[in-house]
């Protein structure tokens, strides 16, 4: 196995790593959405934590990582004929970023306080419901889903 091989397969494995916390992240909070029980909803949204935390994080940022470093140890062009896949799926990747400082972020310290006001109270409150419903959150949680899967369609069929 080449130092580019290794490359390229930690590149998938954190993609893995990546998408299952996505996965788990979005099931366990979507149980917590449909919860009518504050220590339901609690226990779920403490459960969603690591995958986000230990997951998708890191596992964002390894992917981001190892891929321009495998584009890079396997002396890719930019945009050459058969390669211009990656520089899309790079593209592609990157307009998920913002989504961090312009929804995620602040979004999360709304969510993190309507929680505390809900725990304090021993209810789901209306600004809880409101935060684990808010529609801007939900539109940049599929539009990740969307990114991961172009980028995935991407990786498989190499296209151009």
């Amino acid at each position: 196995m080449t130092f580019a091989d290794l490359v390229q397969l930690l590149h998938v494995l954190a993609a893995f790593w990546f998408v299952a916390g996505l996965l788990g992240r979005d099931v366990i909070l979507g149980l917590a959405r449909r919860a009518a029980d504050m220590g339901t909803v609690q226990t779920l949204v403490a459960v969603a934590g690591p995958f986000d935390r230990l997951m998708v994080i890191p596992g964002s940022m390894a992917v981001l990582v190892l891929g321009i470093l495998t584009w890079w140890v396997q002396h890719l062009p930019l945009w050459g004929d058969g390669t211009r896949w990656v520089t899309v799926s790079l593209i592609v990747f990157a307009t998920s970023i913002p989504l961090v400082p312009l929804i995620f972020l602040p979004r999360g310290r709304v969510f993190e306080a309507a929680l505390s006001s809900a725990i304090a109270q021993g209810r789901v409150t209306p600004e809880l419901s409101a935060a684990l419903h808010d529609p801007m959150v939900e539109f940049a949680h599929w539009y990740e889903r969307a990114v991961v899967a172009v980028v995935l369609v991407l990786m498989v069929t190499k296209p151009f």
